[in-house]
Parts: structure tokens; sequence; C-alpha cells
């Protein structure tokens, strides 16, 4: 679920939040703090983990890629790539070259 919105409006609604935190605990601090409808959708979007940082939900959360602007491309590349905590985010690991794309490389 991709929310249009921005990284800085998210971490922004979860100001008043004592981590390590739930995500029913990132979801209520957002709607005590009178967050968009786009800033719960974003946190409606990310796995039901426990959160030790305010890092930890920036990595988790997927926006729309241009809601973010305020962000370089490689800020932006880095969060694609790590997608989130470990072995969450399984379609963006790297996976083994098939052994037809080896032998092509020869």
């Amino acid at each position: 679920m991709t929310a249009h919105t921005t990284l800085k409006e998210v971490l922004g609604a979860l100001d008043a939040v004592d981590f390590p935190a739930d995500k029913k605990a990132l979801l209520s601090a957002a709607q005590e703090a009178n967050a968009s409808e786009e800033v719960i959708k974003a946190l409606q979007g990310i796995p039901p983990e426990e959160y030790g940082s305010r890092e930890d939900v920036a990595h988790s959360v997927i926006l729309d890629a241009d809601s973010d602007l305020d962000r370089t491309p490689g800020q932006k590349g880095q969060q694609a790539r790590q997608g989130g905590k470990p072995g969450l985010s399984q379609h963006l690991r790297d996976a083994p070259k098939p052994p037809i794309d080896e032998e092509l490389e020869k």
C-alpha cells in the first residue's frame, strides 16, 4: 500500500511515541496527533512488528516515489534496497543469477 505523503509528515505524527512501539501504538499516536489520512494509510501498510526507533519506521513505510521530494536519489535508493527490517521485503533481496545467465556472460 503506497501512501501519498512524505516521510517528514509520517515521522512528525510520531513525535509523542515512546520507542520501542508496535504498529498499533504507532497508529494510535498518529490518530491522536490528528495525522492526515495518507499518514494513517502509510502506517497501516507497515508490517505488524515492534519498532525500536523512528528510523525503523522510516525504513518500513512505503511512500509514493514522487511524494518525498526533499530526499536525495541516493536516500530513496537506499530505502528501496533496504526495504524495511531484514526478512520483511524478500522481493527486494539480491537473488543469485540463474546458471544460464552465468553461461551467457562467459
